[in-house]
Order: C-alpha cells, then structure tokens, then sequence
C-alpha cells in the first residue's frame, strides 16, 4: 500500500484510485475563503457606514456599535481620503488567519492544488516544506499576540453596544439583536484564538515537567484548556469567519438604514 500510495505522486497531476469527491473540499474551501475575501476588499474600500449609535450622527437613539472590520476605529485627518481606517488594522487579524496552521493547509490545497487531496497526483514531486518566501508563516506567533490585544478591544465594542442613552439624558443597560451579533462574534474569536496552536504551545507546549516549573499546576490547566478547543480548532476557524463577516454585515445594513435593529429590551 505504501508503494502504490507514493507513486501516485510518481503519475499526473489529478492521478488517482479514489472514487469519493475527493475534489469537493478543496473546492467548497476555495468558493468560501474567495467570497470573504472579495467582500472584505470591497468593505475596506467602501469606507462607510460601520458604526452608528450615539456620538456618531447615525441613530443617535441607538447604543453605539462599531464593525470589527474597522475596530479599532483610528482616524487620521492627514492620510489619504481613499485610505480607511479599516486598512491601517485588518492586516493585522487578517495575518493571524493568514499564517494560521489550519488555514495553511485549507488554501495551499484549495487555491494551490499543493496538494490537492490526500493520494491525489500533484504538479511537484520534491517537497521543501515553507521555505524561502513561506518563512514569513514564522511570524504567526507574534501575530496571535496581536490577535490577543483584538480581543479586548472586540470585548469593549460589545460592551458599548449594551449602553443605550436615555431621552432625559444619561445612560442605561440595553440588548438588541445588533448587541447580540456582535457578542457572538467577540465569543467566536476568543474561541478561535484560544484555540490556536501557537497559545497551546506559549501557555504548556514548551515545557517537559508542568510540576518542575513555577505556576506548573496553573499552566497545566491552561494548556488542557487550550488542548480541548485545539482538538476543534477548524470549526472554530470558520464559524469564527462566517462571525466576523455577518457582525460586519449587520453594522453595515443597520448604519445604511436598509434593516432596522430589533430592541430586545432597554432598562429604564
């Protein structure tokens, strides 16, 4: 079996004895991953209506909601018009998932073909692992530092998105399907980053013996936490994806006037 199987990378590009869709992964993998990407190029050009609530002039009444595609909200009156505020920060989540070791492997194989599925013919027969250019995936633990400091700042905005100004004045404790959408990307995201290999790796993975090291009890906790959710780190990389895209959508809509955001209920 061994024989057979590497001499199907011996044999032309697409060769193989599978009889299942071994093709529709790569493809489903390449339509979602093209899409959120035409659409966040197209929202980071847009530059308009991700944020309303009050202080912002677009639903005043409304508790202030900010899209995560330009969270943090930086602001420069001196840059370029066509530069928006969502350029000088989506590089760096976008990096996290970029050099992510489960999106590595869903987009060589599905906009790269390298390899294209598992006892699949491919177009190079010598392996030479991320080299060269590829060294930049090194870079993802930093980037998962990164991903950390977003985390509290995604936190703040679902916070803010809970505080709703009253008609008298002041401000008081509120919960709309907007506040929600944006909680529920803020779990997803922490669920994703918690997730990551690389914090498995910080928190426990570079220690021998948890009990021969200073707060080893503590940090091995920390990484059988981290183990658990890394054992569903893909499902938590594409809910994750779906999350960040609906919130963004939301804000969007909301801001535009296209929908209006249901008030669950507003404390008085």
């Amino acid at each position: 079996m061994a024989t057979d199987a590497a001499s199907l990378h011996e044999d032309s590009f697409g060769r193989t004895e599978r009889r299942d869709a071994w093709w529709a992964g790569p493809l489903v993998t390449a339509l979602v991953l093209g899409g959120f990407i035409v659409y966040s190029t197209f929202r980071v050009f847009y530059n308009a209506e991700y944020q309303l609530g009050h202080g912002t002039g677009v639903l005043p009444e409304h508790s202030y909601m900010l899209s995560p595609f330009y969270s943090p909200l930086l602001i420069f009156p001196w840059l370029p018009a066509w530069i928006s505020p969502a350029m000088l920060i989506l590089w760096m989540p976008g990096g996290f998932r970029l050099t992510c070791y489960y999106y590595r492997k869903a987009y060589y194989r599905a906009f790269f073909l390298d390899p294209p599925a598992c006892a699949v013919g491919e177009s190079r027969h010598n392996y030479r692992g991320e080299t060269h250019l590829l060294l930049f995936q090194n870079l993802h633990r930093y980037f998962l530092y990164l991903a950390l400091a977003f985390l509290v700042v995604l936190t703040i905005d679902a916070i803010h998105a809970a505080i709703w100004p009253k008609p008298e004045g002041g401000l008081t404790f509120g919960v709309s399907v907007g506040t929600l959408v944006l909680v529920a990307n803020t779990v997803l995201l922490t669920m994703y980053t918690f997730s990551c290999h690389s914090l498995r790796h910080l928190v426990g993975g570079n220690i021998d013996c948890f009990s021969c090291v200073r707060g080893g009890q503590a940090r091995y906790k920390m990484w059988r936490g981290t183990t658990r959710l890394n054992e569903n780190h893909m499902f938590w990389a594409w809910t994750s994806l779906f999350g960040v895209t609906i919130a963004d959508l939301y804000v969007w809509m909301v801001a535009s006037g296209r929908i209006t955001d249901p008030i669950l209920f507003v404390m008085r």
